[in-house]
């Protein structure tokens, strides 16, 4: 999923790359299989309570508001409205557009205290309600509200952000966020996109597609976007990636293996072309790797 980001206070970059996953997140598990976009402003207290006041006559602050660009027909959710999606589509983004939100930071951040959770759950969770709005969910009536509580939990859980915060992210949720990463590709020489998956120890996901440039030898592969942005980000050691690409096996070249190699020697490395998966452990792929440990 495209994210507009329109940021006007501070916000910890760490929450925009879970937010960013817990998107692609709710389009695979809604059945989206769409290019779609969402604006997002994250904002204060004074700017979403000023919103309030001019859209909904509600004279206080709260945390998220959701503005949708399409009108459902009751019952249904865009994972079974491809034709009202198709009619929402931005030809500059070329993507469906589905709407706005508007997250107030300093009120999530005091929820998720006053909640006794972490604020990337309450990060997360803000977002996922937002959008579930935005593809046609509702919390009015008691049947759809259970409806639109399932679903959130569904993203949550997939994305290791339940209640408890324990979950474990699937290889197919991983995979197919390796699948929403290929479509951020810059791949312009080759033609060939790739998106990454990485899994951290602690449950985090960095998303990573290959960024290709005119001078070829300074192009980034997706393995290594993913690796680069998890380590910048604290994460330091990993358990699985996968990596997505259209019409071959995307098998980690040598640079990535390396890479690889110095942070993570035993993860498991998931590749999906078409509909074919396949795995294999990093060792079997690098074997007799050369690492931090060869330099004792």
């Amino acid at each position: 999923m495209i994210l507009l980001w329109e940021i006007d206070t501070a916000v910890d970059p760490a929450l925009l790359t879970l937010m960013q996953t817990a998107a692609d997140c709710a389009l695979h598990m809604e059945g989206v299989r769409r290019k779609c976009a969402v604006s997002v402003r994250l904002c204060d207290d004074d700017t979403i309570h000023e919103i309030n006041r001019e859209f909904r006559g509600i004279d206080r602050a709260t945390d998220v508001l959701s503005f949708p660009m399409i009108n459902y027909p009751q019952g249904v959710t865009a994972g079974k409205a491809d034709k009202l999606l198709r009619q929402a589509l931005d030809d500059e983004l070329n993507a469906c557009m589905l709407g706005d939100l508007i997250i107030s930071v300093p009120h999530a951040l005091a929820q998720a205290e006053e909640y006794g959770h972490s604020p990337e759950r309450e990060a997360a969770y803000l977002l996922v309600h937002g959008i579930c709005h935005l593809m046609g969910y509702d919390h009015i009536d008691p049947d759809d509200q259970r409806r639109m509580r399932a679903m959130e939990e569904k993203i949550l859980n997939a994305v290791g952000m339940s209640r408890d915060e324990q979950q474990q992210i699937s290889d197919e949720t991983l995979l197919a966020l390796a699948v929403s990463a290929r479509e951020r590709s810059y791949s312009p020489y080759s033609g060939y996109a790739v998106g990454a998956a990485l899994l951290s120890a602690d449950g985090r996901v960095f998303q990573g597609c290959n960024i290709e440039n005119a001078s070829f030898g300074l192009t980034n592969c997706a393995e290594r976007t993913a690796m680069f942005k998890a380590l910048s980000e604290g994460a330091t050691e990993f358990t699985a990636i996968a990596i997505s690409a259209e019409s071959s096996a995307p098998w980690p070249c040598g640079a990535c293996r390396q890479v690889l190699n110095e942070f993570a020697p035993d993860i498991r490395v998931l590749v999906t072309w078409g509909d074919h998966v396949e795995e294999a452990p990093l060792s079997a792929l690098l074997p007799h790797g050369f690492g931090p440990k060869s330099l004792a």
